[in-house]
């Protein structure tokens, strides 16, 4: 079993790598996404997006990260896929996945599960760019309009050399709307040779097992699951018996919550301080009723000694 984070634009920077892969059961993390056009981008860009560069793209605790592409031309792609490998980068993930609007406007992400062979040809070009010690991954959702071409879109994938597929289980139409259709997932699995991890609508224990029901997928992706519930992935591996751990208390999750304050605060000055924390609380407040109470006191707060005065009352009471 592995269980891997998932990048989530503006979300999951290497501060939220580092502190959840600390705190254990994560296998591998993928960066937010690169975006190429036409050009290749400069060494600080791939830094920028992956600092873990400098670490044998690591995080501190020793977590593997891959460095995630996004584009819709073979040539920019496979050339900014080699200079990332140059850098250090051991896998190379390819992004066909991203719903986004502007993303899909500018011939990028979900938009290109339209055109299989396109898939097929930018998966091709990177893996014939990169060294073949250099993983090449690539992540596709179950089609743009409707599914009717997910097996399309996986075998492209397949064929064209890809070291690992990760599926997460709806259309681009479908956005984040509950279901997730892992059974399409398990038909992936009956015809492709390579693994598939499975990610989409993974919040609990119980999702977990039923997405490896219908999936037949042991390794799975999970995004929003982890940021509400940070110690997910422990607590999936201890069901599975692959772990021992306790659900993390409140006071464990508010200095997770302090603790990114504190190394994110100088990047966020003036009206924008406290920002992150905010996101991150609404993620928390689907698995924390007490998270409603933190960011109903700091959401309107912009200075700092008043989001540090509510970050000591709540962990002064609810300190394990």
């Amino acid at each position: 079993m592995r269980i891997f984070l998932a990048p989530m634009e503006g979300v999951v920077d290497q501060h939220v790598r580092a502190l959840l892969t600390d705190l254990g059961g994560i296998d591998g993390c993928v960066t937010e996404f690169v975006r190429v056009t036409d050009h290749l981008l400069p060494e600080k860009v791939f830094r920028r997006y992956c600092p873990e560069l400098q670490t044998d793209c690591r995080t501190p605790s020793g977590t593997p990260v891959r460095i995630q592409l996004l584009g819709g031309k073979p040539g920019p792609m496979a050339a900014n896929a080699a200079r990332a490998a140059a850098l250090g980068a051991a896998t190379i993930d390819l992004n066909f996945g991203c719903p986004a609007k502007t993303v899909n406007k500018n011939d990028g992400g979900a938009r290109l599960l339209q055109q299989p062979e396109r898939v097929g040809g930018i998966v091709a070009a990177v893996r014939n760019a990169v060294p073949k010690s250099t993983q090449v991954t690539a992540k596709i959702r179950l089609g743009f309009e409707d599914k009717s071409r997910y097996l399309d879109n996986a075998l492209a994938v397949f064929e064209a050399g890809a070291d690992e597929l990760v599926v997460h289980a709806r259309s681009k139409k479908d956005g984040y709307r509950p279901p997730a259709y892992w059974e399409y997932i398990g038909s992936i699995r009956e015809n492709i040779a390579i693994p598939v991890i499975a990610n989409g609508e993974i919040w609990s224990v119980s999702d977990y097992r039923r997405c490896r029901q219908l999936s037949g997928c042991e390794d799975v992706m999970l995004g929003r699951g982890l940021l509400a519930c940070p110690d997910l992935a422990r607590q999936i591996k201890t069901a599975a018996g692959t772990a021992n751990c306790t659900p993390l208390t409140w006071g464990r999750i508010c200095q997770l919550l302090f603790d990114y304050y504190l190394q994110t605060k100088a990047l966020y000055p003036g009206k924008f301080l406290g920002n992150r924390v905010k996101q991150w609380l609404v993620y928390l407040r689907l698995r924390y009723p007490q998270a409603i109470e933190f960011f109903e006191a700091i959401k309107r707060h912009r200075d700092a000694a008043a989001i540090e005065s509510v970050f000591q009352r709540h962990l002064q009471a609810f300190q394990t």
